[in-house]
């Protein structure tokens, strides 16, 4: 199943994606799961499955996405989880994974713009999977991570790097306003089998920018889950952005940054593409 949380015209609503269709399920079951989050914390899936026969549709078109989640708890990003990306930074070899953390409102959703602050004009895109944690826990095992996912989607780091690289912490440059993209979806994991064997993919303006399967991260998700989760208890609704490929633009010879006009793509095999253009602040 797929899940997402848009707005119809100004009404913020949470429903299943049928190909090119939403049904509006947050309308029918607003009593008992007034959000996304509501309704993986209670497992309601199949309440979910059986109202989709009554709940409005929509054409996709239509609709106004926003961060599949939107209000979640906790977004722990991973950084330098992927050897070349590693490598292209110059970074040593690690012994644990490097997280930072995202706030809620740096985030936005698909098909609208990742906005570029008038403080920068160094804004890079990182291609990202997100896993969307449905059963919370404190020290969860490496052979039970599995079990506390209720989902993936697609995820834009994006990073505006000269302020990420003002000191040695990453958290200015990753939590200006908008600037990191949630979408368009969350597929359950029943939807992904063999997840390692597939394929990542970030496109700038059509052209591939990045490119790697996700058996190829350094530490993968049940470490990432394991060790996430023995620091700070996970709650439903956290997010655990799971590191980008090598490729970003600011370790390419000139820089390759975004700029307002361009149009940036994250494609995950099996989950979707998350489009979004690039804008200007405006104050």
């Amino acid at each position: 199943m797929r899940f997402a949380t848009f707005k119809i015209r100004e009404n913020i609503t949470w429903g299943m994606v049928e190909e090119e269709t939403a049904v509006d399920i947050g309308s029918v079951l607003s009593g008992r799961f007034p959000d996304l989050k509501s309704l993986i914390a209670q497992g309601g899936y199949d309440e979910a499955q059986a109202a989709s026969a009554s709940g409005p549709r929509y054409d996709l078109a239509d609709l106004s996405w926003l961060p599949v989640v939107p209000n979640p708890d906790k977004i722990f990003c991973v950084g330098l989880n992927y050897e070349m990306h590693r490598k292209e930074t110059g970074r040593a070899e690690v012994a644990h994974p490097t997280i930072f953390t995202r706030f809620p409102n740096s985030q936005t959703g698909h098909l609208t713009d990742i906005v570029r602050p008038r403080v920068s004009t160094d804004l890079d895109f990182e291609g990202e999977l997100a896993l969307i944690i449905g059963k919370g826990g404190r020290y969860i095992s490496r052979d039970r991570a599995f079990d506390h996912i209720a989902g993936y989607a697609c995820y834009n780091d994006g990073s505006v790097r000269d302020w990420q690289h003002h000191t040695h912490q990453f958290t200015p440059g990753k939590n200006f306003p908008q600037t990191g993209s949630f979408g368009p979806w969350m597929v359950t994991p029943d939807e992904l089998p063999d997840l390692g064997k597939r394929t990542i993919m970030t496109r700038l303006n059509g052209q591939i920018v990045q490119q790697a399967t996700f058996g190829q991260m350094i530490f993968d998700i049940p470490t990432l889950i394991e060790y996430c989760s023995s620091f700070n208890p996970l709650e439903c609704g956290d997010v655990i952005v799971t590191g980008t490929p090598g490729g970003v633009g600011v370790k390419r010879n000139p820089p390759l940054w975004m700029k307002p006009g361009d149009v940036v793509e994250v494609e995950i095999e099996g989950i979707g593409v998350l489009r979004n253009g690039i804008s200007d602040e405006v104050l």
